[in-house]
């Protein structure tokens, strides 16, 4: 008997270590990821091949919506939200108790054992509502993302056209100065040699002081946007990157802009979010009032006494709703999605109001760049007949260098309005969405 029993104990021993690694082979690893120990800032533009020569607007845009550093993270933010989708689609598992109860003392014979499993209804309850709350979080971090997508490729746009536009301008400004910078130098020579006086060669040097001052400020806000898109786009402090010579920007139409704000809550990223963080705030407050259910635990059980009598049969676990009847999560569930409500609301008036102020600017700027440019040519005119003039020795330095520098003055108020109107376009334009990813609200749909 004794010889024949250890096979079966060992047969058993074996399926219960096979049953073991077996459950083991399922689960997850861990592997250790590292930190980084060194920034990692590259200082070159990544390889491509449909980067060639002086880069675009567009092509700029491409770029920091593909190396953004802060876009890498927040999309891996996606794996998150499917993995809480995952779970909320399983169930809770069922539990199983057991026990062994040697005999010790007393009339009995063997040992008694128990066995039981039950399993939590509650979770069975809310099951359908958590799993849609999952899926409203996980459109909800997709729409937020797409909407950081939105604020890089805005910023990358206007960096790009700020700095074409700078690099363009600077050509304007310069001459302004070596124009003003002449002048005094031959009236410092002129001050040397004692041919004119201090009070005479004084009023062209306020002139000459804002003409430098003018171009240190615009060679400084240049070094600073070359800054702002290296870290856009993850590179290496002072890492230059060729830009054409004209940005290339969608087209502009306000009338059409002004249909698209009509169609902002089911397009721009931010609300949509919005709508989806309020569904899952919707779904948790009805989890809440599901929850008013008394806990409710269902199962089985069979067990042996120490004289071979067993007992079998249902029990039932109910919590009696007495102290705790969910009152504070409900409230707090439905102060959530109020708070949300007026939230929404609150953004989607300050999306249209903006759009909408950004017109009227756009508007304003354009009249205003309308009545430079027709004064433009006049100044040009007597800057040219004034350049003639002093050559045949009929007009003096000091007229000369007034009108001409009227002329450049002009002309640097056009730059300023130009870069003003082209700032509101992108401006409106990354509000409303032109030219820019749109959400896939057929994401976690299922």
């Amino acid at each position: 008997m004794i010889n024949s029993a250890r096979p079966t104990a060992r047969s058993r021993f074996r399926r219960a270590a096979l049953i073991l690694a077996l459950a083991m082979g399922g689960c997850a690893r861990y592997t250790p990821l590292p930190l980084s120990t060194a920034a990692p800032l590259p200082a070159q533009l990544p390889a491509s091949e449909t980067l060639h020569g002086p880069l675009t607007a567009g092509q700029v845009v491409t770029l920091a919506l593909a190396n953004n550093p802060d876009l890498k993270a927040a999309r891996l933010k996606r794996g998150i939200a499917a993995g809480q989708s995952t779970q909320a689609g399983i169930l809770a598992n069922p539990s199983l108790s057991g026990a062994l109860l040697p005999l010790l003392s007393g009339a009995g014979t063997v040992s008694a054992w128990n066995l039981g499993i039950t399993q939590d209804i509650k979770n069975i309850i809310t099951y359908r509502s958590r799993k849609r709350e999952a899926k409203a979080n996980e459109r909800q971090i997709d729409a937020d993302i797409v909407w950081q997508e939105w604020q890089v490729a805005g910023q990358a746009r206007q960096i790009a056209t700020d700095l074409i536009i700078g690099a363009r301008n600077r050509e304007s400004y310069l001459a302004a100065y070596q124009l003003l910078a002449g002048r005094n130098a031959r009236l410092e020579r002129a001050l040397a040699a004692r041919s004119v006086t201090l009070v005479t060669a004084a009023p062209d040097r306020v002139p000459l002081q804002s003409a430098r001052t003018a171009l240190d400020a615009l060679d400084q806000q240049q070094l600073a946007l070359m800054h702002q898109l290296d870290a856009l786009l993850g590179l290496a402090p002072d890492v230059v990157v060729p830009l054409a010579a004209q940005p290339d920007l969608p087209a502009f139409d306000p009338a059409e802009i002004r249909a698209q704000i009509a169609t902002l809550p089911d397009r721009r990223p931010d609300l949509l979010a919005l709508r989806m963080g309020y569904a899952a705030a919707d779904e948790q407050l009805r989890q809440a009032v599901q929850s008013q259910f008394p806990d409710l635990i269902l199962g089985g059980s069979v067990a042996s006494d120490n004289s071979r009598v067993i007992n079998g049969g249902p029990n039932v676990q109910v919590g009696l709703p007495i102290f705790d009847r969910g009152q504070g999560n409900i409230a707090i569930a439905r102060a959530t999605r109020e708070q949300l409500h007026a939230d929404y609301d609150a953004r989607l008036a300050a999306a249209v109001g903006t759009a909408g102020a950004l017109l009227r600017e756009y508007e304003q700027l354009s009249a205003q760049l309308a009545i430079a440019r027709r004064d433009l040519p006049a100044a040009r005119l007597a800057a040219t007949r004034a350049q003639a003039a002093f050559g045949a020795s009929n007009l003096d330095e000091r007229g000369y260098v007034d009108l001409v520098s009227n002329r450049s003055a002009k002309e640097q108020e056009i730059m300023t309005l130009e870069l003003a109107l082209l700032d509101r376009q992108i401006a409106v334009q990354t509000l409303v969405g032109a030219g820019l990813p749109a959400v896939d609200l057929t994401v976690g749909a299922k």
